[in-house]
C-alpha cells in the first residue's frame, strides 16, 4: 500500500510540476495531495515535500492556517481571468460561457476567502 501512495504522491507532484506552466492546471492542490499521500506512504518524501524551497511554504500556509499567500492569489486571478478571456476570444458557446462563469467564480471567492498566508 505504500506503493500506492508513494506512487499518487509522486504523480501529484508531476502534475504540479505542469501546473506551474500550464494556466489550466492548477498547481497547489496537487501539491497538497502529494503532501497527503507522502504522509501515508514516506516520510522521507514528506519531510523532502515541506522543505522544498518553493512548495514547502505553500503547503505549511496551509495546512496551518488555511492561507493562501496574496501573490497566489493574484496569480490565480490572472489565471482564471486569461482562461474566460479565451473563451470569450475562441467564441465559446454561452451555455459554456457560463458554467464557466459560475465555476470560475465559487474558485475565486474561496480562494479570496482565505486568509493571507
Amino acid at each position: 500500500m505504500h506503493y500506492l501512495w508513494a506512487g499518487l504522491g509522486l504523480l501529484c507532484v508531476a502534475l504540479a510540476v505542469i501546473g506551474i506552466v500550464l494556466p489550466l492546471l492548477p498547481t497547489v492542490p496537487f501539491l497538497l495531495l502529494a503532501a497527503f499521500f507522502f504522509a501515508r506512504s514516506s516520510s522521507r518524501l514528506h519531510n523532502w515535500l515541506l522543505s522544498h524551497r518553493a512548495f514547502g511554504p505553500m503547503i505549511q500556509d496551509w495546512q496551518s492556517s488555511g492561507a493562501i499567500r496574496p501573490g497566489a492569489k493574484k496569480a490565480a486571478t490572472v489565471s482564471v481571468a486569461a482562461v474566460f478571456g479565451l473563451s470569450v476570444v475562441m467564441s465559446a458557446p454561452n451555455h459554456v460561457l457560463i458554467i464557466q462563469a459560475v465555476v470560475l467564480s465559487c474558485v475565486m471567492l474561496v480562494i479570496w476567502t482565505r486568509p493571507n498566508g
